[in-house]
């Protein structure tokens, strides 16, 4: 598949069947992240890969909307580090989406679960908080993302987009 069928067959896939994903497919896909671009190529994000059925049911428990992740069968949870570049959450957002269409490339399913809230410090402390205590992540290091991963059990049907010319403009807004 190239990237641009990727990106056109890509869904959020949240039912999963109960087949394991590969020792070797997940690395394929962890590597989709490490090899994300970064702004001025700095170190600053991790990826936390999750296979243990325990941990992953745990992180369903992250917000209300990451239930789906009790039938994942692994996930990869993505850090942002702030210390590091002031676009750690461009370089993490950068590595969920390279993930998200290396796991298509794989015939996998996806479902993105946002940990990090920008509009609501509270709530994203409280979701960052579990998703650090569980997995043991340091307190300068910024939780984003949480990908489930499987073989989808269901596909939904493609989304209705907004008209192409609402979206893409040429030269300028106003366009």
């Amino acid at each position: 598949m190239d990237v641009f069928q990727a990106i056109k067959d890509r869904r959020e896939i949240t039912k999963y069947k109960e087949d394991p994903v590969p020792a070797d497919v997940l690395e394929q896909i962890a590597d989709a992240g490490y090899y994300a671009p970064t702004g001025n190529n700095l170190p600053s994000k991790n990826l936390i890969v999750v296979t243990d059925r325990e941990t992953l049911d745990q992180l369903a428990d992250t917000t209300p909307y990451m239930k789906w992740m009790k039938q994942a069968q692994a996930a990869i949870v993505v850090t942002g580090k702030p210390d590091v570049s002031k676009y750690w959450l461009q370089d993490a957002s950068f590595a969920c989406a390279f993930i998200w269409l290396e796991a298509t490339e794989n015939d996998l399913g996806s479902a993105f679960g946002a940990v990090y809230n920008a509009q609501d410090e509270e709530e994203s402390k409280t979701r960052e908080d579990h998703v650090r205590n569980l997995l043991g992540i340091p307190e300068d290091i910024r939780i984003v993302a949480g990908l489930g991963l499987g073989y989808p059990a269901e596909v939904p049907d493609s989304k209705t987009h907004n008209p192409r010319e609402e979206i893409i403009r040429y030269g300028t807004f106003s366009s």
